[in-house]
């Protein structure tokens, strides 16, 4: 009575297999990220400072704050990534390397807060 004893090996090696996102999907992360932090402008852009008075009414403006604020880390973050894997060659030099993330970073924190 000899059973198959699976090969734990080959199972593990099958279901850590890399996969590969879709081609499209940094573009589309990009989109939905776009169109949280607008929806969330638009959302304290409406809302009036009259009503900061009642404690109920603080819910949603912060939750706007930080949903925006996240989304919009997200998106600088995504666009500073994208900016390094397409950089020509490595970069030898990491001082290099990180002076040029940070001008990214905030070069993409301004445009998306709209001072340019």
């Amino acid at each position: 009575m000899t059973e198959a004893v699976p090969n734990f090996e080959e199972l593990l090696r099958e279901a850590l297999a890399p996969v590969e996102p879709p081609a499209d999907l940094a573009e589309r992360l990009e989109g939905t990220l776009t169109s949280i932090t607008e929806m969330a402008a638009d959302e304290l852009e409406a809302w009036e400072l009259s009503a900061m008075r009642d404690p109920r009414n603080w819910a949603r403006p912060a939750a706007a704050i930080v949903v925006g604020g996240a989304a919009g880390a997200a998106l600088v973050l995504l666009r500073t990534r994208r900016r390094a894997q397409d950089a020509p060659g490595p970069l030898r030099d990491v001082r290099a390397s990180a002076e040029r993330t940070v001008r990214d970073l905030e070069r993409e924190t301004r445009r998306l807060l709209g001072r340019r």
